[in-house]
């Protein structure tokens, strides 16, 4: 079996339990962060967004030189922003990995600072399930607490959630 074929169910598992999750998000996103080191509301579901698009830079690119001068952070307003951004970041990483042969994925991908810092080399494939699935699944759990710290209710990611448990309890009979 193709590599992009054991990856890309997984990849896919991942992007459309994301997207349950971003629906979630209130349709003009609050000005809230829990604590003042953390990410606001916005940009937290403004990265998560745009996580899964960094597989089409893991896959095409073998260097990634990051100048924190120059970033422009995706910092949306409403809901409706993040979806979009998502589903088109979503599309451009599952594109990439579909077109990749084996070779691709042994090749070694690198990050480094502007200032020439590596900060890690390691194989496109290890890349692509730590950089871009667990960094997706790390931060979209962070999310997952702010909705809950708003009151929002939270899907279940791999099954029911606590606010899906009534769902899925026996009814009482009298």
């Amino acid at each position: 079996m193709a590599i992009r074929d054991m990856i890309l169910p997984e990849f896919g598992q991942e992007t459309h339990t994301t997207r349950k999750l971003l629906e979630r998000i209130p349709d003009k996103i609050p000005d809230y962060s829990p604590h003042k080191k953390s990410m606001s509301f916005s940009r937290l579901a403004g990265h998560v967004a745009e996580l899964p698009g960094w597989a089409k830079e893991t896959m095409t690119l073998e260097e990634l030189v990051m100048d924190p001068a120059k970033f422009q952070p995706f910092v949306p307003k409403t809901r409706q922003e993040v979806l979009d951004h998502f589903d088109k970041c979503v599309k451009a990483g599952r594109e990439a990995i579909a077109a990749a042969g084996d070779e691709k994925f042994g090749v070694t991908w690198t990050l480094k600072m502007a200032d020439g810092a590596v900060i890690f080399s390691m194989p496109r494939i290890a890349v692509l399930r730590g950089m871009v699935m667990s960094h997706l699944i790390h931060h979209r759990a962070q999310l997952g607490v702010y909705l809950r710290l708003n009151e929002i209710e939270i899907p279940g990611m791999y099954g029911p959630s606590a606010d899906e448990m009534s769902k899925f309890q026996p009814k009482k009979t009298a």
